[in-house]
């Protein structure tokens, strides 16, 4: 068995556009005709220049070989150049093509990937979401409102969540960490009584931001909320300076989490070495894949870590995160997003019951991709998947944070 086609499709979901503005999806295909899907989260480029990353990347490490040499590929992408170190956007094109192959490696041998990995070690996986907006919810109103924040806590508790997200703290720019303003503190001090208040001990709230503050303004904020008792304090400042991360866990009362931009073991060993971290937060189609990911787990065990799969992506990912989470002794939770996109393009074959999920029996990831509906939602704009805000915080008018959505295509 050797792989022999690749095939690439951004595809863009519609309208509300949870997930990021695309998707990259990546198909592989062996010379006996087996078909296995992965999804590349990096995003540090267009989606055409990607594409032509992923090409690069199959046509140089993996074209012609067999799907089960997954560490022989590895090795190759993670040396490329004279470099053997972390490289966001090859191994962001890595990740996906290696989900691609453990896919592969299910079908032809007619078992779910988890099977492959050291077999079920959690039969149901607790699942947490963002609060978005219900449909009575005006936007851009709603990421400024506690009180809206709350009616959807308690519609996600209703559907059986234990852990619902938030991020209410204002930009994140690309000018790095900054103080947040005191109107930020308050309105975050303001969503987090709301939805305590409104689900009181049936869920974990999870107070999200995304590197924003400096490691000063991030201790200012953590402080400011630990009395409501958040599960964690998610990303609080920047990845590019791990060794801070020690900084705020040593003086805030909340177990940092973080990991959705780095990638490979390289960058997590760092970060545990450091004591900064609680829970990693993996994002597979960035981090190396899913046996890179294994990896980071397993180091996570030593440091009495715990790991929740990261998820702004589509459903490929989303799949791969539920492989993998079926293995893990110091799993958490996973990530989800449910909207109708999502589950169209996998044919509804991954669901969230009563808050949690049911790793598939079915062989490979357990899912089929709807091709044709991935192909008629083609990527047409010119922004990334997800990008940063260039003005600076505002300390006069307030800021807001729109959950992720484009803007403009919200």
């Amino acid at each position: 068995m050797k792989l022999t086609d690749l095939d690439v499709i951004v595809t863009a979901p519609p309208a509300p556009g949870w997930g990021g503005r695309y998707w990259i999806l990546v198909k592989l295909t062996t010379d006996d005709g087996l078909v296995g899907w992965g999804e590349c989260y990096a995003a540090s480029v267009g989606p055409e220049a990607m594409k032509a990353v992923i090409a690069d990347v199959f046509a140089r490490h993996m074209e012609g070989e067999n799907p089960e040499n997954i560490e022989r590929m590895f090795r190759r992408a993670y040396s490329s150049g004279f470099t053997q170190r972390p490289d966001l956007t090859v191994m962001g094109a890595f990740s996906g093509l290696e989900i691609a192959c453990w896919d592969i490696l299910g079908k032809a041998r007619d078992r779910p990937v988890w099977a492959l990995l050291g077999g079920l070690m959690n039969e149901r996986l607790r699942a947490y979401s963002y609060l978005y907006p219900l449909a009575q919810h005006p936007l851009p109103a709603f990421w400024t409102s506690p009180e809206m924040a709350a009616e959807s806590a308690l519609d996600l508790v209703a559907r059986g969540y234990t852990a619902v997200k938030f991020d209410p703290a204002g930009p994140y720019t690309l000018r790095g960490g900054h103080q947040p303003a005191l109107s930020d503190i308050s309105r975050s001090m303001a969503f987090c009584e709301a939805v305590r208040e409104a689900v009181g001990d049936r869920a974990d709230i999870l107070f999200g931001t995304h590197g924003q503050f400096s490691t000063g303004g991030a201790i200012r904020l953590g402080q400011a909320i630990e009395a409501y008792q958040p599960l964690w304090y998610e990303e609080p400042i920047p990845p590019d300076n791990l060794l801070e991360f020690r900084k705020v866990a040593g003086a805030v009362r909340i177990p940092l989490a973080t990991g959705e931009r780095l990638t490979t073991r390289a960058e997590f060993g760092a970060l545990l070495q450091t004591g900064g971290a609680s829970i990693l937060q993996p994002a597979l189609g960035r981090a190396g894949g899913i046996w890179e990911g294994r990896k980071i787990a397993a180091m996570a065990e030593v440091f009495n870590v715990q790991v929740a799969p990261h998820l702004y992506a589509g459903p490929v990912e989303w799949a791969a995160n539920i492989q993998l989470a079926a293995t893990l002794p110091n799993l958490l939770m996973i990530e989800t997003i449910e909207t109708p996109f999502h589950a169209a393009l996998i044919n509804g074959a991954l669901t969230v019951e009563g808050g949690f999920v049911t790793p598939p029996e079915a062989p490979g990831l357990g899912i089929e991709v709807d091709e044709a509906l991935a192909r008629a939602h083609p990527y047409t704009g010119r922004g990334l998947h997800l990008e940063m805000q260039q003005a600076p915080c505002d300390y006069v008018e307030g800021n807001r944070f729109e959950g992720g959505a484009p803007p403009g295509e919200s």
